[in-house]
């Protein structure tokens, strides 16, 4: 039947990317033969009721005999889909289905998306966390800040499993990287670099805070009004949050070009478009990563004529920042050793992993690896394990 729908004449037929998605771009499969009665008998009834038996009476056999802990839930919404925006959880389901064929591929983790008709916060926590028995983890994507600052942290109060908002730390772990290598390509360590990131949203707060756990100490963040600091009447408590850990710290204030003015450092995860004469105040062998996809906030052609190292969110320049370098790895390791959450170590850890694994091929144009790059999410799992351990939240 399956085969017949996919071969049946569709609306865009002919265009390659339509073709592409006919169908779907995944299925289950099985992974045990059945080839006869004796099969049949211990896959299903009667065999199968003495390992629900067996579960029932020690509930953490769910962790060899299902699929459980090898299986994440990719969760959304539909409210901050990609860079087109609301659009709901019906339009959301092939970038829900191509993040779990990301999984596979690149983390031999299995995925199952799942898109929620409500953005109701609390409906939201209610059925993932209703959900989260039948999987070893819960990447959460394309919700819409703030909603996803407390969907997140509530779910990882609640639930004994990784919770991961990949929109902000997915983005995080790779910039991390990519700067690592940056800065060591300019002669700049962290603690005297200035750093300016324009957007305060799911991926700027998140990048602002892995930003600070690895040592940057001068970091001003802005949104629409400026940066945000505590002088400001208008912030979201998270945004407060994050004034108090950046620019009330070193005082600065006023706007995005105040702040650009002999910055070392720009990071855009904002959309719009950063003037050149702002660009051109930076200091000498400038950073700039405009993340924003498709039209990054300072074009990499404007950005090199003051830039030493550029980078982007797209896969057609030099130095793409491309979650999949992350969360593929970020999820194997952390199932690898059963672990409890995914903490700031384990994030740190596997940016230090991805930047290590650029090694002596570190140039402007080199500064992150590829994500075809075999060595990624062995490297990135081998070392969120690692981190596990140290951070208590390893069970194996």
């Amino acid at each position: 039947m399956a085969e017949a729908e996919s071969a049946s004449p569709h609306p865009y037929a002919g265009d390659p990317v339509f073709e592409l998605h006919v169908g779907g771009k995944m299925a289950i499969s099985s992974t045990v033969a059945l080839d006869g009665r004796d099969d049949l008998s211990m896959a299903y009834t009667p065999g199968v009721a003495r390992v629900c038996e067996a579960i029932a009476e020690d509930p953490s056999l769910t962790q060899f005999y299902t699929w459980v802990p090898n299986t994440v839930a990719v969760v959304t919404d539909g409210t901050a889909v990609l860079g087109l925006g609301d659009i709901g959880p019906a339009a959301a389901m092939p970038v829900m289905e191509g993040k779990a064929v990301l999984f596979k591929q690149f983390g031999g983790v299995d995925a199952v998306p799942i898109c929620l008709d409500t953005t109701d916060a609390e409906e939201i926590i209610e059925t993932v966390a209703r959900l989260a028995p039948s999987f070893g983890g819960i990447n959460l994507e394309d919700i819409s800040a703030p909603r996803c600052f407390e969907i997140e942290d509530r779910l990882k109060e609640m639930l004994d499993i990784p919770v991961f908002h990949d929109d902000q730390h997915g983005t995080a772990v790779v910039t991390l990287a990519a700067l690592t290598n940056a800065l060591k390509l300019t002669g700049r360590n962290p603690e005297s670099t200035r750093v300016v990131i324009s957007g305060a949203g799911a991926a700027g707060v998140a990048v602002a805070k892995i930003l600070l756990e690895a040592g940057i100490k001068d970091l001003a963040v802005t949104d629409r009004k400026g940066v945000l600091n505590s002088e400001r009447g208008d912030l979201t408590p998270v945004k407060r949050s994050l004034a108090a850990l950046t620019a009330d710290r070193t005082g600065r204030t006023g706007t995005l070009a105040d702040v650009l003015d002999g910055a070392d450092v720009y990071i855009g995860v904002s959309g719009g478009t950063v003037p050149e004469e702002w660009v051109a105040t930076m200091a000498a062998d400038a950073i700039i990563f405009g993340l924003a996809n498709p039209t990054p906030e300072v074009h990499p052609e404007v950005a090199r004529r003051h830039a030493r190292v550029v980078a982007t969110g797209r896969s057609d320049f030099p130095n793409q920042i491309n979650n999949v370098l992350a969360f593929p790895g970020i999820f194997r390791g952390a199932f690898d050793v059963h672990a409890t959450a995914i903490t700031e170590g384990m994030k740190v850890a596997a940016a230090q992993a991805l930047a290590d694994l650029v090694g002596d091929a570190l140039a402007e144009d080199m500064v992150i690896p590829s994500p075809f790059d075999p060595r990624v999410g062995p490297a990135v799992a081998a070392a969120v394990a690692d981190a596990a351990r140290r951070d208590g939240v390893a069970r194996r």
